[in-house]
């Protein structure tokens, strides 16, 4: 059975099926392997299994980090300090019954980790009676360089849980270390891919499957809980696929986004997410944004290949926002003065309902967000075959620089407007208050040579900056 939608999009029976569930929130979200696939570069998981399409591990990002000298020490520490676990009493035996060094057991011990760490500036003892110092050494190293790699990854992840896993319990001593090896040898076969990390060896299949099922447990370890999944799994290929197939179906397609009732990132992140190619015939994304509204939203057109129209609405009444009828106002004149076929709309206001049904002839792709979307305006879309999907649900990765860009921009703002400092009317009122004489060039030096490089900035613990005058004699 085939079913044609408002949409003129023929889905068969269980596409609609899938697109119910989906639209209810039951769908299966499209796997990210960032994070777990630096995870198993650093703990020395062999370069195979990045070959391997089929696994996990991305090669583009081995190929990535094997440039990072940060990421290279980790990583040869770890293969190390793993291959030392598997061979400890062949080591031993090694040493003790046949005169042979660590570096001279290239079957136990690959010679290429140290060569590469000794390359890297890493010198670790090889001439010893006694493996143990040898995994202290390796132990100590790892606990003292791990940090240098919390930039790898993104800040939304609590780094404190996942450093923790690379860090042998109480691997400085020689107690520590057969401790976790004994806890090692009884559960290897849990370890992915047989690597040693610090966890709690359950029986969970492949822990590095996917960041979602990673990030997932790594919070669980610690008794907490990761709700953020938009930050490591995406929406489904089915839903990609209908959003593809709205677009490429349409005539001229034109995004129309009420900035109050949507947000930036995850827009970003969004449009970031799709394929390029499937977006070129969108022709603009026409932004209405208001003095309510994210700032964020004047940085959207850096992120992104599409073209932008910018519109800010002014308010007559602090209290009334006229964006439901400029958006109203602008989509009728795109349908029926510029020949825009298809609209993707990106708003959760249910007010847009009466917009998409008085514009039977134009077709509508609505992009809304979990919390603040009705279930009224669901079930209406529902009703009249109006594909929609969350947008909050799409991989967040996209949306950090934007962010980040946010932040910095609105930082640098309000510092200055907390800041409103003047050295020159301050030295006014100094002068007044001194009862000295200078005039304006005499003013002007003094500051120049006195003032500037000696003004400090200091920000306490508690967030507090301090601007200080550091008096010289």
């Amino acid at each position: 059975m085939d079913i044609t939608t408002k949409n003129n999009t023929s889905l068969n029976f269980a596409d609609v099926i899938a697109m119910i569930n989906e639209q209810a929130g039951y769908s299966s979200h499209g796997e990210q392997y960032d994070i777990v696939s630096k995870v198993a570069y650093l703990l020395g998981i062999h370069k195979r299994y990045f070959e391997n399409e089929n696994e996990p591990p991305k090669l583009e990002i081995y190929k990535k980090l094997e440039l990072d000298k940060r990421a290279r020490i980790i990583r040869n520490l770890c293969i190390l300090r793993t291959q030392m676990e598997h061979n400890f009493l062949k080591i031993c035996q090694g040493i003790q019954q046949e005169g042979r060094s660590i570096l001279g057991m290239p079957e136990y011990m690959p010679i290429s980790a140290m060569q590469a760490l000794s390359d890297d500036g890493i010198e670790i003892y090889v001439h010893l009676k006694d493996p143990t110092p040898y995994l202290v050494n390796l132990n100590k190293n790892i606990k003292s360089r791990i940090n240098n790699c919390r930039d790898l990854f993104p800040e939304w992840l609590n780094w404190d849980y996942l450093s923790d896993i690379f860090i042998m319990p109480d691997g400085l001593t020689e107690e520590g270390t057969k401790k976790a090896a004994a806890f090692y040898y009884e559960n290897m076969n849990y370890y992915p891919y047989k690597q040693y990390l610090n966890w709690p060896a359950q029986d969970e299949g492949n822990i590095l499957l996917n960041d979602k099922k990673f990030v997932t447990l790594l919070y669980q370890w610690n008794n907490d809980e990761f709700r953020n999944l938009s930050f490591v799994s995406d929406v489904s290929d089915r839903t990609k696929a209908n959003i593809y197939d709205f677009i490429e179906n349409s005539e001229k397609c034109v995004f129309i986004v009420d900035c109050e009732n949507s947000d930036p990132y995850s827009l970003c992140a969004a449009i970031r997410n799709l394929e390029p190619e499937r977006l070129k015939k969108i022709e603009k994304i026409i932004l209405f944004d208001d003095v309510h509204a994210a700032s964020a939203w004047e940085l959207l057109g850096s992120y992104i290949n599409i073209p932008v129209e910018y519109i800010m609405i002014e308010r007559l009444k602090d209290n009334k926002s006229l964006a439901d009828v400029k958006v109203t106002a602008r989509t009728c004149r795109e349908f029926y003065a510029n020949n825009v076929d298809s609209f993707v709309l990106v708003s959760s206001d249910s007010d847009y309902w009466g917009l998409m049904e008085e514009l039977p002839q134009a077709k509508f792709l609505v992009m809304v967000e979990h919390e603040k979307c009705s279930y009224a305006l669901k079930e209406a879309l529902m009703k009249n075959d109006i594909f929609y999907c969350y947008i909050d649900s799409f991989y967040a990765g996209g949306a950090e620089e934007i962010k980040n860009e946010a932040i910095q921009k609105e930082l640098a703002r309000s510092i200055k407007a907390s800041l409103e400092l003047n050295l020159y009317s301050l030295m006014t009122d100094v002068l007044g208050r001194t009862r000295i004489s200078m005039n304006d060039d005499e003013v002007k030096n003094y500051i120049k040579r006195k003032v500037k490089n000696q003004l400090e900035i200091e920000v306490t613990d508690n967030g507090d900056v301090e601007l200080s005058y550091r008096v010289r004699k």
